[in-house]
């Protein structure tokens, strides 16, 4: 009996503390983990939007934090995070509202009456320099190297049905009167607007959501490398590789075994060997939508050799998509699937 109760003690606390994850502690654990990537360690973004801004956190209500976690931006790099409980979201929230230096407005769902066809001109007129003339957002993920370098964050897309559920119009009006300071988003009242104004504006973004959401297909049924057989010897077949890439405007950079570097000189297979070759135009374009296309460009595709059988092997750039969600770099993956396609069925006929 003293052994149980040394063991009760010994394990309660454990106990006790894995029943409370919705404290700050654990909040700041599930930011760091699931947020921070994006948003910075402490809100002050990076590919996602500054968190931290005082004007953001008076501007939004938690019912929008909830949301906005909970269905993501479809085709925008922010996932939907539908395996976190509302537990644990509520923490997230609570330990991004740690930085605000006033309480968090409520969640006003009352909605606003405008003029549709006066706000679009007002729209294009004011907002969609930065927004986009359908409201699509600023291109690229919002990283230094997609934005220019005096701007904190991209112009947040607001035709997208994630950002259009988790904002009330009430938010929405808010934001164009108030504007956000520390961003280029500037405060629409001192420009002028009336409050008619206001209404219109926010009366034609509210149409976005009626009108369809390209969202990307699902590729995570696409195999994730492709294989083609080679009629040709392993040397052969590589040449016709270098010939068909150098074909399609891509500057062949080296050829070298799959192992090389991993083994000591002349103890690497001969038999796998690897083709790189770039486009730089296209490179730089892809950097510039989403730089996490750095993980399989440059180009290569690797030459395979067994018992005089000789195959070659690629990536499927669709099936990486699938993982990304941004639709820009979504139509980037189609294109370099393509282009991957028909340089191998080149090499190998």
């Amino acid at each position: 009996m003293y052994r149980w109760f040394i063991l009760l003690c010994l394990f309660f606390p454990l106990l006790t503390q894995a029943d409370a994850p919705g404290d700050v502690i654990d909040g700041a654990r599930l930011y760091a983990r699931h947020c921070a990537a994006c948003h910075g360690m402490r809100g002050d973004g990076g590919v996602g939007v500054p968190l931290r801004l005082p004007d953001f956190q008076a501007g939004v209500s938690d019912a929008y934090f909830e949301r906005t976690i909970r269905l993501g931006r479809p085709g925008r790099v922010m996932p939907a995070f539908r395996d976190l409980d509302d537990v644990e979201v509520s923490a997230i929230i609570r330990h991004v509202r740690s930085w605000a230096v006033t309480d968090a407005p409520p969640h006003d769902a009352t909605p606003v009456r405008g003029d549709v066809k006066r706000g679009a001109g007002l729209f294009a007129k004011h907002c969609a320099v930065c927004h986009g003339a359908q409201g699509e957002g600023g291109a690229g993920t919002g990283v230094t190297f997609s934005r220019p370098r005096d701007l904190p964050v991209i112009a947040p897309a607001l035709n997208n049905p994630g950002f259009l559920t988790a904002a009330s119009d009430r938010m929405i009006r808010d934001t164009v009167a108030r504007g956000r300071a520390g961003t280029p988003m500037v405060s629409f009242r001192e420009q002028g607007f009336s409050e008619q104004d206001l209404d219109d504006v926010v009366a034609y973004m509210r149409s976005f959501g009626e009108r369809p959401y390209d969202v990307p297909i699902d590729a995570s049924d696409e195999p994730a490398t492709l294989v083609f057989d080679s009629p040709h010897d392993l040397v052969t077949t590589v040449e016709a590789l270098v010939r068909a890439a150098e074909g399609r405007n891509f500057r062949h950079i080296r050829t070298q075994t799959l192992e090389e570097g991993l083994w000591p000189e002349g103890e690497d297979d001969p038999h796998q060997v690897v083709v790189y070759f770039c486009n730089f135009e296209f490179l730089n374009r892809a950097l510039q939508v989403d730089p996490r296309v750095g993980l399989f460009l440059p180009c290569r595709v690797t030459a395979v050799e067994r018992d005089g059988r000789v195959q070659v092997l690629a990536i499927n750039p669709k099936r990486l998509s699938s993982h990304y969600n941004n639709r820009e770099l979504n139509r980037m993956c189609e294109e370099m699937y393509g282009l991957y396609v028909e340089i191998i069925e080149e090499a190998t006929l």
